[in-house]
């Protein structure tokens, strides 16, 4: 299976590219999120590329701090935090959305990739791109045009980069926020069960959501 041997390379080169260009960005994002919980600002997803944000959202593992955001700007307020997203850096309505978040006083992470954003003109009137105009940005490190791969008798390249290397970015920034909310913040956050495992509805019911309720973490 030579395709799938070049596929697995591809993606360890990926995360390595990842955890020895963005490490320090990753702090920066982890920390930005626990100072926003810490301080009673609520953290809001956005679609990250093509939807990984559900892999932290709702589910065991992940924290109860995380909400989807449903495009609504009215539920945004100063000191909220918006993750957002566009490969490219280029997508009008996630740039729009920045813009708007970021006059209303939210903090915007971004996903994008650099070498793509770097080599594609924008498209939004202010003549910028989605890395210029948000608070801090996490650079995916997916190939310009976003697919790995060359792959003999297909015209286009295989295999998306941004998914997989944006889900552990995030799971890594997510490990940071947890951490420093623990040890520097004395807060424990709450973590969801899985809620198909024995007791683990229950925990998330009675115990994570009246504590959400009442210390927004």
């Amino acid at each position: 299976m030579e395709l799938m041997e070049r596929y697995r390379q591809a993606v360890e080169e990926l995360l390595a590219k990842v955890r020895d260009t963005q490490t320090e960005r990753i702090i920066e994002a982890g920390r930005l999120i626990a100072d926003a919980v810490s301080s009673g600002g609520k953290i809001y997803l956005s679609g990250i590329c093509h939807s990984i944000e559900m892999d932290l959202i709702c589910r065991g593992g992940g924290p109860f701090f995380y909400k989807h955001f449903d495009n609504g700007l009215e539920s945004l307020k100063a000191g909220d935090v918006l993750v957002v997203s566009s490969v490219s850096g280029r997508t009008k309505s996630v740039v729009d959305l920045t813009v708007a978040a970021v006059e209303k006083g939210v903090k915007v992470i971004a996903f994008t990739s650099m070498e793509y954003a770097t080599q594609v003109d924008p498209v939004h009137e202010s003549g910028k791109k989605l890395y210029e105009l948000a608070t801090m940005y996490l650079d995916n490190c997916a190939p310009a045009a976003e697919a790995m791969l060359e792959v003999e008798g297909i015209e286009a390249r295989f295999a998306a980069a941004s998914g997989i290397a944006s889900d552990y970015i995030m799971w890594n920034v997510t490990a940071v926020a947890v951490e420093t909310l623990m040890k520097e913040k004395g807060i424990t956050p709450g973590i969801f069960k899985s809620a198909n495992f024995p007791g683990g509805a229950d925990y998330n019911n009675n115990v994570l959501t009246p504590q959400y309720e009442k210390y927004g973490w």
